[in-house]
């Protein structure tokens, strides 16, 4: 599996840590990370410049990456983990869950089988935050996802079938991603194209219609 981890402005001083964390406990399972949030290296930016990242351009990037298969998971958070939930949330292909804890992350995994996860890396992250990290991403990628809990019968296929009715559901009330990010401010869209995702995106990006439109951006 390969896991992008993104992050916003406001915990660009976390990216080191975070992706770090996540490298030391997953690459041994045998997934790959790839990074596309802010980092210190961007921190003087300023709002409106390019490579200034909010959580509007997290859901832009999570969108691509899942949508065109250049990763099959995204990291995300912003300091409450709120607004990359929502900016996640509302893009086709992505579906996004809120992980404070060890907890969360396997129990909206096993049930709701999503392919995102939305952290707090201010509220709450202090004394003993880089153990709850190590946590959170051991039971999220330790295991094959949608197996369902509790593990009594027929539960993993009741689960199984809501999370994919929810896909369902959200590729019919969702417009293409193409034309969403078509309809959207397009400078949210461009500046989501940092020099970090593009080169994460135009390495493993495999969705031709994506790539396309991607191209035509620059």
């Amino acid at each position: 599996m390969r896991i992008a981890m993104i992050n916003e402005f406001s915990q660009s001083a976390k990216n080191a840590q975070v992706v770090g964390i996540l490298k030391e406990v997953v690459e041994p399972m045998g997934h790959e990370v790839v990074n596309t949030g802010m980092t210190t290296e961007e921190a003087p930016l300023q709002l409106g410049e390019p490579g200034y990242l909010t959580y509007l351009n997290i859901g832009v990037q999570a969108a691509l990456l899942l949508n065109s298969g250049a990763v099959d998971f995204v990291v995300t958070g912003c300091g409450t983990g709120q607004g990359a939930l929502m900016a996640c949330n509302m893009m086709p292909g992505v579906v996004c869950g809120y992980c404070i804890e060890p907890s969360d992350a396997y129990l909206f995994l096993q049930i709701n089988n999503g392919n995102a996860l939305s952290l707090p890396y201010a509220k709450g992250f202090g004394w003993g935050a880089d153990v709850n990290l190590r946590n959170i991403f051991s039971v999220a990628f330790g295991s094959p996802k949608g197996m369902g809990y509790p593990n009594e019968p027929g539960r993993k296929e009741s689960q199984n079938r809501n999370a994919a009715k929810l896909v369902e559901v959200k590729a019919a009330v969702a417009k293409p991603l193409v034309q969403a990010l078509s309809d959207m401010d397009q400078d949210i869209v461009k500046k989501s194209l940092t020099p970090r995702f593009l080169e994460v995106f135009n390495a493993y990006a495999k969705d031709e219609e994506l790539k396309a439109f991607v191209k035509s951006l620059l």
